[in-house]
Parts: C-alpha cells; structure tokens; sequence
C-alpha cells in the first residue's frame, strides 16, 4: 500500500492511531468515574424510568427552576449588596434622593438599581421569580391534594413540600425586609408587632431579633444570612431529597388504559423527559425575564428609606403574607389588661391562627389516612370529583385565603374601588365564617352532579347534538357509545363502604367498648366517604341491560 493510500485510511479513521476495541478517552473517564462512584449502576437504574405526561406534573417543575433562578440571580445580587445598617447620605446617580441620610443596605440597593450593569433587571428577575417560586409551590400542592397524591406512600414528601412553602414564605419575607426601604421597614414593623402581642416571652423575643428597641442596628446583619445561607441551604436540601423520592416512588399517574398499581404509562426519563424538562427550564426563565425587564416591581426609589415614624401609602405585603396580614387587619381590637399587662388578642388571635391553619394543611395526609384506615400504596390519582368532601376542603381552604387576601388589602380595595374600608372589613369579617362553608357546600354539589354525569355519560353514551325523528313522531338525541378506554376512565375509581364501628353488642350479648376516638373517627369517615358523598357506579348488570349484553354496538336515541 502507498504512503498516501496509508495517510487517507490514517485519516478516515479519525486520526487516531488506536487499535480498534480500545476503548476511548471518553470511557476511560466514565470507567474511572464508574468503578469510584458506582455510577453505571444508578444510571441504569434510573435513566430509563418511565414518568407519565401530563401538563399538571409541569407545575412542580416550575417550583423548581424558580428555585434554581432564585439561587443564580441571589448570587449576583449578594456581590454588589451591602447587609449594614451604617447610616451614610446619599450621593448615587439618582437624584431625587441625593443629599438623604440612609442606610448602606439602601444606598447598596440604589446603587444596583441604577449604576450595576444589568443590577435593576437581576433585583427585578430576583423579585418575580420569588413570586412565582411561592405562586407555583401553592398551585402545585392544590393539584396533589385535590388528586389524592398525597397518599401512602407520599406521606412524608408531602411533609417536605409543605416546609418548603413555609421556608418559602419566610425567605420572601427575610428577602424584601433587606432593602431597608420605607415599604420594608413597614413591613419588618408589622412582624415586630405581631411578635410583641406573644404574652410573656414577645418583648425578649423582640428584643433578641433586634438587638434592642426597634428598629435597632443589627436586624438588617441578621436577616441577610439566613436569607442567602441558611433558609436556602435547608431548602436545596429539601428539593434534593424530594426529587430523591419522587425517583424512588414511582410517579403518580391519572387514571387511563394501562394504567394501574403497578404500571406506569409515560417516557422514559432519558433522553425524552430531561429534554423537555430543559426545554422547559429556558421557557421559564425567559418568561421570567420579560417579566424582570418590563414589569415595574418594588421599585424601592419610589418610597424612600426607612424611618420609624412614616409609613408608606398603600403598604402592601406580598401576596403570600396577605393570608396574615388580612387575620390581622380584620381583627377588632381585644384586649384584656390584668395585673398592670395587657394581652393584645386583637393581634395574638389571627398570629396563632395563620400558622395553626397552615399545621392543619400539612397534618391532611395523616388525619385522612386515619379516617380511613386504608394502609395501602396508591399510584393512582383520583378524579376530584370522586372525592367531593376532600375537593369541597381545599375549595373552602382557597376562598378563605382569598377573602382575607382582600382584607389585607382592604385600603387599597376602598380607595380603587370608591368603596367604604369600615364596609370592606366588615364584610371580611362575615365571609370569613360564610364563604368557606357556602363554597364547600356548592363545591360538593358540583362533583356530585359530574359524577352524575359520568353516569349518565356510562350508560347511555356522548350527546353528539344530532337530533332524530322517530316514526311514531317524537324527537331524540342521538348518543355516541363511549369506547372501552373511556369506559375504564370513568369507572375505574373504588367506592368502598366508610369505617363504621359495627355492632355494639357480640353475638353473647356482651357490650363492645367503644372509645371517643373510634367514634369520632366512624363520624368524620361518614362525612367525607357516606353515602352522601357519591353517586354510585353503574353496574355490569345495569350496563348490560341498556346495551343489549354485546356492549355498544353503534348510536342510540333516548
């Protein structure tokens, strides 16, 4: 062979002199890594999972790259922001405030606002992710409970993603007291005074956050560590171990053909899901930076710095805390002095109540679980409607936070609306009891008529809108059979008889012992699981009846 004939298979064989069989520079580094880390094994294992599609399941993932746009822009933020409380006077490049005696941590502020290269879009991306992190926790968490994905085995990730909402809004409220702006500072003043109607222990509380009489020097030094350190690391550690469970149980799935216990119908994780899934992650973050880029938020300039005798026009908190501030601001001032103190329940009441309701939410899994004594593994959601009692709750739960939402803000809705704010509060103070009840009740009725509907929809077939003349005159719809996977769809779900106590005599004549608790519980499994909360299925027979034995065989008028 030729020396050029030698230099053109050199070539074709990419330059390499290697005999054929040797493995490459690539898998020597992934053999090295494997026989150090065991990696080949984990990825195997998981890289090939099955997750099901459906555009719900797209909600937990933006909690997540929320949560990653958080950490990215945090960390551009934390090179230019300053967590003091010096005062200085101001002399930036904004003019209206130069000449004003301020904080570092506001001047800090001002300064990556308007001389940091792309600082104002970064602190605004910061501030919309945020929002949309504890927007998307919330929504996320309704579509698991009103499907019942909270069940064994999901106890305990439950648990994790309803710390991560707490942390979330603790964060949020670490994050925009930073600035030290006048709207800050007013909300910091809120949580001191809540703080101080603790009875015995508020006043050292106070005192230990601040360093002293508020506003003190030291709250804007403690605040930055625990927003950039300590409340993110134990949230990182959380979303870490929640999507370690989330691979580990395998993923909840809506009911369908195929779908079962033990079978999950979906793509696998590698290469199709992590495609989409950062496909997605861009989306988000492109979304969240025209947010960032054309949507004024907390434009700190417009208020001022802080001082302890103003207070802004219009303070607002972020939504998330409006749930408290609302209990609050609703509240009539009750106080009772005794023995020269005075206890301010006007203010202690709906600060025990804001963290009570929110306990109560994340207990839900357990308290359901032991009303129904049902202790196995469930991988197949429910259709909310076939859970009226637990659908009507998060209903309930959901109109309650948006009532006292409108009474956090209950000044802004009286000056936008022209409306009376003793009006507003008053009527707060009413839908609070009312509104949660009605929209429980309606709620309910709702699901029932659906499941009614699904029925009818069995047994009869799809209205199709064609309407036939029979011969003897009278009109008629004509309905469409469902196919099996519809049938299956609608009929999947289980209807099981509620935990009774039974019998309280044996057949001896003997008296059971019942306990409070057996009782109560034999109450509240009637309530959410009686008769009154389902419509029942069809039946085999029933269907076999109306369809002649042979199933659907084409269209029918009724």
């Amino acid at each position: 062979m030729s020396d050029g004939a030698q230099a053109v298979n050199y070539a074709a064989d990419g330059g390499s002199s290697r005999r054929r069989g040797e493995p490459g520079k690539g898998e020597k580094v992934a053999d090295w890594a494997d026989s150090r880390l065991g990696l080949y094994t984990v990825a195997k294992a998981n890289l090939r999972k099955v997750f099901p599609d459906h555009w719900s399941f797209m909600l937990g993932e933006i909690c997540l790259y929320s949560f990653l746009i958080l950490i990215l822009t945090g960390v551009y933020l934390t090179l230019f922001f300053e967590a003091s409380s010096a005062e200085v006077v101001y002399d930036g490049s904004y003019v209206p405030l130069q000449g004003i005696t301020m904080t570092r941590a506001y001047e800090s502020t001002l300064h990556i606002s308007f001389d940091v290269r792309g600082g104002l879009l970064i602190r605004q991306i910061h501030h919309w992710a945020a929002l949309v992190f504890v927007t998307g926790m919330l929504v996320h968490m309704m579509r698991v409970f009103f499907t019942g994905a909270f069940r064994k085995p999901r106890e305990v990730n439950w648990l994790f993603g309803w710390t991560l909402l707490f942390l979330g809004i603790l964060t949020g409220l670490t994050g925009y007291s930073l600035p030290d702006d006048l709207l800050s500072g007013t909300g910091v003043r809120f949580a001191d005074g809540a703080i101080l109607s603790i009875p015995i222990v508020g006043t050292y509380i106070s005192f230990f956050l601040f360093g002293g009489e508020f506003p003190g020097h030291d709250i804007i030094a403690r605040f930055f560590p625990i927003h950039v350190l300590l409340l993110p690391g134990i949230m990182l550690g959380l979303v870490v171990a929640h999507l370690i469970l989330v691979f580990f149980h395998k993923h909840t799935q809506y009911p369908g053909p195929g779908r079962d216990q033990k079978s999950v119908v979906g793509m696998p994780f590698m290469p199709v899901y992590m495609a989409k899934a950062g496909g997605f992650f861009f989306l988000v973050f492109g979304v969240l930076a025209v947010m960032g880029g054309i949507a004024s938020i907390n434009p700190v300039w417009a208020f001022g710095p802080y001082r302890p005798d103003l207070v802004t026009t219009g303070a607002q908190p972020d939504w998330y805390l409006g749930f408290s501030e609302g209990l609050i601001r609703v509240m009539p001032g009750w106080e009772i002095n005794a023995w020269g103190h005075t206890l301010a329940l006007g203010v202690l009441i709906p600060f025990s109540l804001f963290p009570l309701i929110l306990l109560a939410i994340g207990l839900y899994p357990f308290i359901e679980a032991w009303i129904t004594g049902d202790k196995r593994e469930h991988h197949i959601l429910d259709r909310p409607r076939n859970a009226p009692v637990r659908t009507g709750l998060g209903v309930a739960w959901l109109v309650l936070y948006g009532v006292l939402l409108v009474g956090g803000g209950n000044d802004i809705v009286a000056t936008h609306l022209h409306l009376s704010i003793n009006a507003i509060t008053w009527f707060v103070r009413v839908a609070v009891f009312v509104a949660p009840v009605l929209a429980f009740m309606v709620t309910k009725r709702i699901c029932l008529g659906l499941q009614l509907g699904d029925r009818d929809k069995v047994l009869h077939g799809r209205e199709t809108g064609t309407i036939k003349r029979l011969p003897h005159g009278e009109y008629v719809e004509v309905h469409e059979p469902l196919d099996q996977a519809q049938l299956f769809t609608l009929t999947q779900h289980e209807q099981e008889q509620p935990y009774a106590i039974g019998p309280l005599v044996d057949h001896n004549g003997v008296r059971r012992p019942v306990t409070a608790a057996q009782r109560v519980r034999a109450r509240l499994a009637r309530a959410m699981f009686g008769q009154d909360t389902h419509v029942p299925k069809p039946t085999p027979e029933e269907y076999r009846e109306l369809t002649g034995g042979s199933g659907h065989s084409g269209g029918h008028g009724h």
